[in-house]
């Protein structure tokens, strides 16, 4: 079946993403008021602004997630647990972890599960592994995706939109391997209706983007 426009309500799927190194307190304001305004269901910002983030959000259904190890993944596990058990004390109920890729390349797989199940364990919320798959092999993909599963991670993310952004491939292929055991997170570069819904189409079930307002009117003029 052929999802379109008409199909689904965009804004459902949208964590609405503040990830501008320059972004300011009025910045981080207005991305919450303008995530309950269209109904996204989270907002995504740097681990500085997750408390102002959750003292407007607090009496909304709005999740407040952050970046964890962002955008490169190389910090240590030590203070990557550390800067997700404290985002999780000041109140982000969703964790985007990028995982580490230069271990990966490496082969030191039980190094990646090992630290991505620490910190699922620890928090005790939900973590989206971001994966970078832009950069990587179509064997690695499916080798980074089992470990992130194996680890109990409840999202696969394309990317942290950095070094490339999400693509249908990569969102399908992640789909087919997760089986519906977790949710498919796409990530970077999704600048309109039209890529949305394909991502969707291919198994997104989330995402991310700061054209989430403009996507959402979008679809409003698409509709009339």
């Amino acid at each position: 079946m052929v999802i379109t426009a008409a199909d689904v309500n965009i804004a459902d799927y949208i964590d609405h993403s503040l990830l501008n190194p320059l972004a300011t307190t009025k910045d981080v304001e207005l991305c919450c008021n303008q995530a309950i305004d269209c109904g996204f269901p989270a907002v995504c910002v740097y681990p500085v602004h997750v408390k102002k983030a959750v003292s407007i959000l607090h009496t909304q259904k709005i999740k407040v997630a952050t970046v964890i190890g962002f955008p490169t993944g190389a910090t240590t596990p030590h203070v990557k647990l550390h800067e997700a058990q404290e985002a999780t004390n000041y109140g982000a109920g969703e964790l985007d972890v990028v995982i580490n890729l230069g271990w990966l390349k490496s082969g030191k797989f039980d190094w990646i599960h090992k630290e991505i199940a620490s910190i699922c364990e620890e928090t005790g919320i939900p973590v989206k592994a971001i994966l970078e798959t832009t950069r990587l092999t179509e064997e690695e993909k499916k080798v980074a995706a089992e470990i992130c599963l194996d680890a109990g991670v409840s999202f696969l993310k394309t990317s942290t939109g950095w070094f490339g952004g999400a693509t249908v491939e990569d969102v399908a292929l992640l789909h087919r391997i997760s089986k519906g055991r977790v949710g498919i997170k796409a990530s970077g570069g999704i600048k309109d209706l039209e890529s949305a819904i394909a991502l969707i189409h291919a198994g997104a079930t989330r995402l991310g983007t700061s054209r989430g307002v403009e996507i959402v009117r979008q679809q409003k003029d698409n509709v009339r």
